[in-house]
């Protein structure tokens, strides 16, 4: 009998992905919730997602064997309890907020890998001066303990930088941060939080160098990885151009001390039966590695890069996980050697008055072979009004692209965006 294996917010990319894994044809996928009220919401209520999650899997007319999560807040969170709930194998509540709640996480990632930990900051964005609160000097980066997809995050140069990010984040950090708090009210947090919740912030010490991703699960105290990540800014250095596959930019070295790094916090915080990955920066000069985050699931963004040179998707070992078997991922499998994906960017406030269409993706599928696009945005959209933006530029357009050679990709993701052109109408601020 087939397993019924349920996946919250689930997308028709995710369903094609999901078909590629070894047993497909065992299994039985199920959407949880949609993926507007998980990621695109006009607002979150946090208990009322659970609620209606709960109602759904009870109504369900067959056995709940695995309960998955790949979006950001508030799907992290409702996949640990609903599944706890059912006695299905996830990581505890409390390890995951140890990494979802940004303060909570550097506080305890100073008690265990203090040699990676930036200079941080916690403040109050609503106190009268938090400016004089923040123990950094400029610059530095801000952002909520809790927000989603980079959202709200700004590199902080001077005070009027400041007062003008500080306005933004006032106006919006509640969309999150709410329904964060209904969850942090259901465990004890520690002294050193000093109250900060989900509408609280923190500052945080540039840090500068490659940017490199580990990816990999934890089940039932074993500790693999499965693949290591290339994150390639643009040049601008605030948003990411590539995100590529297998990592080439750090010595194999590098790489080590990174998953090394990652074992030791996630077995300190007790984590296990999940999945995770995490982001560091490698200074070269310095030769100094420093930890930006920790998320407790796969990363959607790599799925299409693992079918590509692994044969099939992190989706594999998700689910293995989540059924309580032990994960695998057989490597190289696939058809290319290297995969990347990119971003098409625009980096101004604009109307779209056209986005490529049929003609250009068979162009484009002649050229770059095997090239999946997401177009972001349609025509009518005013790009400073488009949610989910990670406040430094808009973004069009998302490529997976598949090549022999990192050389080769970059030459690819160039061409590629030759062939999908774009109508914007500049517009006035």
């Amino acid at each position: 009998m087939a397993k019924n294996v349920f996946v919250l917010g689930v997308t028709d990319q995710q369903r094609e992905e999901l078909g590629t894994v070894s047993d497909a044809d065992e299994l039985e996928f199920h959407g949880l919730l949609d993926y507007h009220s998980l990621v695109d919401p006009d607002t979150y209520k946090f208990r009322e997602l659970l609620d209606r999650a709960r109602q759904q899997l009870d109504e369900f007319d067959g056995s709940v064997d695995a309960i998955i999560a790949h979006w950001d807040f508030p799907t992290s969170v409702l996949a640990p309890i609903l599944a706890a709930e059912r006695g299905l194998p996830a990581p505890s509540l409390r390890s995951v907020l140890k990494c979802e709640h940004k303060a909570w996480s550097r506080l305890t990632q100073r008690e265990v890998i203090p040699e990676c930990v930036p200079g941080f900051s916690m403040f109050d964005p609503f106190d009268d001066n938090p400016l004089d609160t923040i123990e950094l000097d400029f610059p530095f980066w801000i952002k909520p303990v809790k927000s989603h997809s980079s959202q709200m995050g700004f590199e902080i140069h001077d005070a009027e930088q400041f007062a003008s990010a500080l306005e933004e984040i006032r106006a919006n950090i509640g969309l999150v941060g709410d329904a964060f708090d209904e969850v942090l009210a259901t465990v004890e947090l520690p002294d050193a939080l000093g109250g900060s919740g989900g509408t609280s912030c923190l500052a945080e010490q540039i840090i500068t160098g490659r940017q490199v991703a580990p990816e990999g699960t934890m089940f039932r105290g074993e500790y693999k990885i499965h693949g290591v990540f290339d994150m390639r800014t643009d040049a601008e250095g605030h948003s990411f151009d590539r995100l590529d596959y297998p990592a080439s930019s750090v010595p194999d070295e590098v790489q080590q001390r990174m998953i090394d790094l990652t074992e030791r916090y996630l077995r300190h915080i007790e984590f296990d039966n999940g999945c995770f990955n995490s982001e560091f920066m490698w200074d070269e000069e310095t030769d100094t590695l420093s930890l930006i985050e920790v998320n407790t699931r796969i990363s959607q963004s790599h799925s299409d890069l693992f079918i590509k040179v692994d044969g099939t998707s992190n989706h594999e070992v998700a689910i293995d996980v989540a059924l309580g078997r032990p994960p695998r991922i057989v490597p190289r499998q696939g058809k290319f050697a290297v995969a990347s994906q990119c971003h098409i960017g625009y980096y101004s406030d604009g109307i779209v008055r056209g986005v490529p269409g049929g003609d250009d993706f068979s162009r484009l599928r002649e050229q770059v072979p095997e090239t999946v696009v997401a177009i972001k945005v349609a025509p009518g959209d005013r790009l400073s009004e488009l949610p989910n933006q990670d406040g430094y530029r808009t973004n069009l357009a998302t490529l997976s692209i598949g090549a022999g050679s990192t050389d080769e990709l970059a030459r690819s993701f160039e061409r590629a965006t030759e062939l999908l052109p774009f109508d914007i109408e500049p517009v006035q601020e």
